[in-house]
């Protein structure tokens, strides 16, 4: 309101150029992903003070129609109105001077729009000992159906990875790649949200892979340690796999 808005209203006469007032706040507007990861918090607090008299006082005397938990929803679905807004104005700026800004602005709010999912995920595994944030940025998570083959495994066990999979959400960071088991919780809002009870995790300076497995264009090959423990990993589209695989090729080179 008093910083972003102003500047805004600035661009009223030449709204084509508006993507150079994003780019401007774009360092500003980190602050989104710190606000959504403690969303969950604030939730659960509104839940157990939501009647108290102090909070019913404030809303009376500021004359709003709506209660506390109403406007501290704004701010998640302004960051996501931000992407569309700045698409549709692309749309109809395509030879205007200011378009590339207004790629760019649209390209790092998608940016942040990620981060900001990611970190929600993040936040949610449990039993990892060490710090999270010194395994480096976290570049991408998701699920996937996880085959394993160790060479110490007892032959039984071998067998029977080869044809069950597991079920397990992997978290790619700059310097390990963990695994981690869903679980979906039962309650509403904040206890409704996934957690993921950490397995374990590789090293990525001991990570190799193989691109292709044969027979399914959803696979590739995490192993470790000289093909000591080898992970078959299937994504649930070609599309995946391929952002994936790009992604841990650029950490490992």
């Amino acid at each position: 309101h008093r910083i972003f808005l102003r500047e805004l209203e600035n661009y009223i006469e030449y709204p084509e150029l508006v993507g150079r007032c994003f780019l401007d706040q774009m360092e500003d507007f980190q602050i989104y992903e710190k606000y959504c990861q403690n969303k969950p918090r604030s939730e659960s607090l509104w839940r157990q003070f939501s009647d108290s008299a102090f909070f019913q006082e404030c809303q009376r005397k500021l004359d709003h129609k709506l209660s506390l938990d109403s406007y501290l929803l704004k701010p998640v679905q302004r960051i996501t109105k931000y992407q569309l807004l700045l698409k549709e104005m692309l749309k109809y700026s395509k030879n205007c001077e200011g378009a590339e800004d207004l790629q760019e602005a649209l390209t790092s709010i998608l940016g942040i729009l990620k981060a900001v999912n990611d970190s929600m995920h993040q936040i949610a595994i449990t039993g990892y000992d060490g710090n999270l944030n010194e395994l480096g940025k976290l570049l991408m998570q998701g699920s996937f159906n996880v085959w394993t083959d160790h060479k110490k495994g007892h032959s039984k066990v071998k067998d029977l990875a080869r044809f069950k999979p597991m079920q397990r959400h992997l978290f790619l960071h700059e310097k390990a790649v963990l695994f981690c088991k869903k679980r979906e919780e039962n309650g509403e809002g904040y206890e409704k949200a996934p957690s993921y009870s950490y397995k374990h995790s590789l090293n990525m300076a001991a990570v190799g892979i193989t691109e292709n497995v044969k027979g399914d264009a959803k696979k590739f090959e995490i192993w470790y340690n000289a093909r000591e423990e080898v992970y078959i990993i299937q994504a649930p589209t070609p599309e995946v796999k391929a952002t994936w695989v790009n992604e841990i090729r650029k950490v490992l080179t």
